[in-house]
């Protein structure tokens, strides 16, 4: 999938899509390898199978890269996050922290120059 698709289509709703597009490959693969098994197939249809097997088995493999691809993006996507979260959550902390500080501070001050 192109970069720009990737952009508007969320990373883990592609996965979910490449998921279900893979399942249906092996599906569609354990058949092929069913029908490879009798015994009664002409030659020329056995190539047609076999050639068939090896194209399913190709975007199989192509497709478990792009997942792989796309769950390392997600990961890093979700560690952004969290990062930013954390500095979020230590910037507000901060801020409370000093606010109250401060305010101590004033409040004590106040008391001291109005005795």
């Amino acid at each position: 999938m192109t970069k720009k698709k990737r952009e508007n289509l969320g990373v883990a709703r592609e996965i979910d899509g490449l998921e279900e597009k893979l399942s249906q490959c092996r599906k569609d693969l354990e058949a092929v390898t069913s029908q490879l098994h009798r015994a009664e197939l002409s030659p020329e249809d056995r190539r047609s199978l076999e050639k068939e097997k090896n194209a399913l088995m190709n975007k199989a493999s192509k497709y478990e890269k792009e997942l792989k691809l796309l769950r390392q993006e997600n990961q890093k996507n979700m560690l952004l996050s969290v990062a930013i979260f954390i500095v979020f959550a230590l910037l507000y902390a901060y801020w409370t922290i000093d606010r109250k500080w401060s305010d101590g501070i004033e409040t004590n001050h106040r008391a001291v120059s109005t005795s």
